[in-house]
């Protein structure tokens, strides 16, 4: 396929200011204020897709923000590609902590910066790319289907009524999924699993209104005070999740597949040093890559109340609130999860506070089997253009989607990541580096090949 090289050679700066025009959409789905920049986006994507060679490409309304589908049907009888990615972001905030602006994409050292440069415009793009490139250089071999959506950042909650709802549109015989990492650039992994989510907010009310912490310090219940202790004893002292039934689905496993996950390249000081951490802490008994891969989790993602602002205004506040994750793994049910998670919650209450629990989004865990064509065909893809076998790992991440698609449509998905550690997903100075995109848009088209081969050889 040196036509693809030498057609992405002579595009590459095409492709980085189309892909920057994408990025300077703030395409922030979790912010209401937003809803017509999610609008703008996928108009975008539309005319991405048609300028790269599909046959139609369309915006197809939800319950909630738009999903984008497009298609190249080259030959009925041949197997069709279902491309899936999200076009939203999460917000940028905080803003101060950025060295450029979120949503003016530049170039430094070798990488991207901006809002979604990886999370996941910049994945996402590459297959649009790589698609062109088979076009014009005339080697796509089978069918593709693209599926943009707008809501993942939020946990997807319109997008199983519209998989629903178009089944037979979507058919096809892979999912393709750039939406998880690798562990360094001389080191490409392929993903085998994903963490499920539970992901909840909760709210403590104390007295009926703000109260001058004077007059009333030491007297009334501070919502704060007790929000914190009640978090806090989620974990007692070896990491272990207090929640009575949390583990009892927990998959267990063995230790032959334990030290398969092991043979991933990993070295602790390297991954302190990254996060200018001193220690790492987590459940006893499991390694780091363990306790992100295999383990489940819970984590509180941010916690509010009383006066935040510049300057001082003495009170105890009348109510309290947080989020809470809890990423699953296997055999855990996110719905049966978020239940245990509120009757616990709630019991640990004391009498002097009224407490609320809502369960926001979630989705299962998803495993991919090394048996399926498809994810043949992505070690192979790898394997041919950085010359090396990827490692299979479980990614700590969640794709809540991802599994809801094989309930649905009946389809596995294959999860072909490029990200680093290093991209700052979902943190101020998210980047992507070049080297990444490019050589995305490289192998991408090898996956292709490979899965036609693969499956005529079933």
């Amino acid at each position: 396929m040196n036509q693809i090289d030498t057609f992405v050679e002579e595009n590459k700066e095409r492709f980085l200011e189309e892909l920057f025009g994408l990025l300077r959409i703030p395409s922030v789905s979790p912010v209401p204020e937003h809803k017509e920049d999610m609008v703008k986006a996928a108009e975008y994507w539309k005319d991405l897709l048609l300028k790269a060679g599909v046959d139609n490409a369309a915006v197809m309304p939800t319950a909630g923000n738009p999903v984008v589908f497009g298609q190249k049907i080259v030959d009925s009888s041949k197997p069709t590609v279902l491309v899936y990615a999200h076009y939203d972001v999460m917000p940028a905030d905080p803003f101060e902590l950025w060295t450029t602006p979120p949503f003016e994409p530049q170039i430094r050292d070798g990488k991207i910066f901006a809002r979604g440069a990886d999370d996941d415009k910049g994945q996402s793009f590459m297959h649009a790319k790589a698609f062109e490139a088979m076009l014009a250089t005339g080697t796509l071999p089978c069918n593709v289907k693209f599926m943009i959506e707008g809501e993942e950042e939020m946990g997807s909650p319109s997008l199983t009524e519209f998989c629903i709802v178009n089944k037979q549109m979507l058919q096809a015989d892979t999912i393709l999924v750039s939406d998880t990492g690798m562990i360094a650039q001389d080191t490409p992994s392929l993903t085998a699993g994903l963490r499920g989510l539970a992901y909840m907010q909760v709210e403590v009310t104390g007295p009926d209104k703000d109260l001058h912490s004077g007059l009333f310090g030491g007297a009334v219940p501070n919502p704060i005070n007790v929000l914190c202790k009640m978090i806090a004893s989620l974990h007692d002292e070896n990491g272990y999740i207090t929640i009575p039934d949390f583990y009892k689905d927990v998959e267990i496993l063995n230790e032959e597949d334990r030290i398969d996950l092991a043979r991933a390249p990993f070295n602790i000081e390297v991954y302190k040093h990254a996060l200018s951490l001193n220690e790492v802490q987590g459940e006893a008994g499991y390694t780091t890559m363990e306790r992100t891969g295999i383990r489940p989790a819970l984590d509180c993602n941010g916690i509010w109340g009383g006066y935040t602002a510049e300057g001082s205004k003495t009170v105890i506040p009348s109510k309290a609130y947080a989020k809470i994750s809890m990423r699953l793994v296997p055999n855990q049910d996110h719905h049966k999860i978020a239940k245990l998670f509120t009757e616990h919650f709630q019991n640990l209450a004391p009498k002097s506070v009224k407490v609320k629990v809502e369960a926001l989004h979630g989705g299962q865990a998803y495993v991919s089997p090394s048996k399926n064509p498809a994810y043949r065909a992505a070690v192979r893809a790898y394997e041919t253009t950085f010359g090396k076998k990827p490692v299979p790992v479980r990614s700590g991440g969640s794709i809540p989607i991802i599994s809801a698609f094989e309930q649905i449509l009946g389809i596995k998905s294959i999860l072909m990541g490029f990200g680093l550690e290093s991209d700052s997903i979902h943190s101020p100075n998210e980047n992507y580096p070049l080297f990444n995109f490019f050589r995305g848009i490289q192998t991408i088209p090898y996956f292709y090949k490979y899965f036609v081969e693969e499956l005529a050889a079933k």
